[in-house]
């Protein structure tokens, strides 16, 4: 089958980069009272289940970089993951540094030396805290992205279903006995999403077998057990309470989505041009965090809510569409020829 772009999945990552801007602004800034002085109950209890969001995007990030690895092709897959990466985070990051040093104080701070740890990506491996919370996610993606390097780098990539099937039996048995090394090693508490993605991949690609069929099934159970875990271990620290059903029941929602996708029955919605929503998804990820909760601690309470809410979010956007088209594009461009032609001249070497 050849390989197509699918525009549902640039809608797909809109939607869940949406989600988890309003877990942000309307309900997590304001809920522990540790960074934006803005309350926003209007939406409050709808916005708390935002950050489900990210378990969202781990779902699109299993499907599309094992579509990136079906080509067998290390070389390619780490350039792609640098190009894609590197530019948005560089540029994001930035600004929120500066942005944090002109108007952060003095709920927020940071330093330079934490600035250029961060712009390694090596800060959660050192202990150095990032300079906008939400990085956390990428960690958890470049240590997928490690996984499947290796099994490009062994020539196994076409054994991934075997892969899945081990990872999800080692993450189920990790969460149950807690074994806290294997748990960080192996991101148990998002592998179940990872392992759905790239299983509904291999279903749009090649179909369904039995196999595959439960490993889904598994997936889901293990995605479920996680998430209602986690709710319930944050309830008093948000002074909140999750409801257990309605967190399956947007599991469910995101597997069912899943399920049309890789039976090719999303044509009606893969048919508009989603790809102007996807491109600023990332950069509005990166961006719009900490430079929201300071716009929202420095004009509220003298600007309405409502106002500061919803501009902001619109800043945010604008921001993110100007930063992809303008800086993103041209520097992923420019990595992408200087890396090939580093990778070209070793080869020649």
């Amino acid at each position: 089958m050849n390989k197509r772009r699918l525009n549902e999945l640039d809608l797909l990552r809109f939607l869940a980069a949406i989600a988890v801007v309003f877990f942000h602004y309307a309900f997590r800034g304001y809920a522990r009272g540790d960074m934006s002085v803005m309350p926003y109950p209007l939406l409050a209890d709808v916005a708390k289940y935002g950050y489900l969001g990210v378990e969202l995007f781990f779902m699109i990030s299993g499907f599309v970089i094992l579509m990136t690895a079906s080509n067998n092709d290390l070389k390619a897959f780490f350039i792609s993951r640098v190009i894609r990466l590197c530019p948005a985070f560089w540029v994001c990051c930035t600004i929120t540094f500066l942005v944090t040093l002109a108007i952060g104080q003095p709920r927020f701070s940071a330093d330079f030396y934490q600035y250029m740890i961060n712009m390694t990506f090596l800060g959660d491996l050192i202990g150095v805290p990032p300079i906008d919370g939400v990085y956390w996610s990428l960690f958890v993606e470049i240590k997928f992205y490690l996984m499947i390097a290796v099994l490009l780098a062994f020539k196994k990539i076409e054994k991934i279903e075997n892969f899945l099937v081990l990872w999800l039996l080692i993450s189920a048995a990790a969460e149950v006995f807690a074994f806290e090394k294997l748990r960080s090693v192996l991101i148990t508490d998002y592998a179940a999403y990872f392992i759905a993605g790239a299983t509904f991949y291999i279903i749009w690609d090649k179909g369904f077998t039995k196999a595959r069929i439960s490993l889904l099934a598994a997936a889901q159970a293990l995605a479920s057990f996680n998430a209602i875990k986690w709710a319930e271990s944050i309830e008093l620290k948000y002074s909140t309470e999750y409801d257990s059903l309605i967190i399956c029941g947007v599991i469910a929602l995101f597997f069912m989505t899943f399920l049309f996708i890789s039976t090719h029955k999303t044509s009606a919605i893969g048919k508009f041009d989603w790809t102007a929503l996807g491109a600023l998804t990332y950069p509005l990820y990166l961006l719009h965090q900490m430079i929201g909760f300071m716009i929202f601690n420095m004009a509220y309470p003298a600007i309405n809510p409502h106002l500061l809410l919803w501009g902001t979010i619109a800043l945010m956007i604008g921001a993110s569409h100007v930063i992809h088209k303008e800086i993103e594009t041209p520097m992923a461009r420019l990595m992408k020829r200087s890396l090939s032609s580093s990778f070209n001249r070793l080869r020649v070497d």
